[in-house]
């Protein structure tokens, strides 16, 4: 259902059924974990202009992976990461 770097894929698929008798496959709920407990790879600056996709790709080599600093950052929306120059980011280790 989700390619294995997705941050849904390991999560348990479970089924509902409906009045009318028919299954809808669905992802169990997505616990965030707290970012300090995520092994750092790295430390990143915010620079003038950034966006979380290109620090991401710097970072980890894949700009689809930034879920994984919003993690480590305990951010809920991804965009404030990046909208102060001189934030430091923390880069978690990348987890299978």
């Amino acid at each position: 259902m989700f390619d294995s770097t997705s941050r849904y894929h390991a999560l348990e698929t479970a089924t509902l059924t409906g009045p009318d008798g028919r299954s809808v496959a669905y992802k169990r709920r997505r616990l965030l974990p707290r970012g300090e407990d995520l092994p750092l790879l790295a430390e990143v600056t915010v620079t003038q202009g950034d966006r979380l996709d290109v620090v991401t790709a710097r970072a980890l080599g894949d700009p689809e992976q930034f879920w994984r600093v919003a993690d480590a950052n305990d951010a809920m929306n991804p965009a404030e990461l990046t909208a102060d120059p001189g934030r430091v980011l923390r880069v978690p280790v990348p987890r299978a």
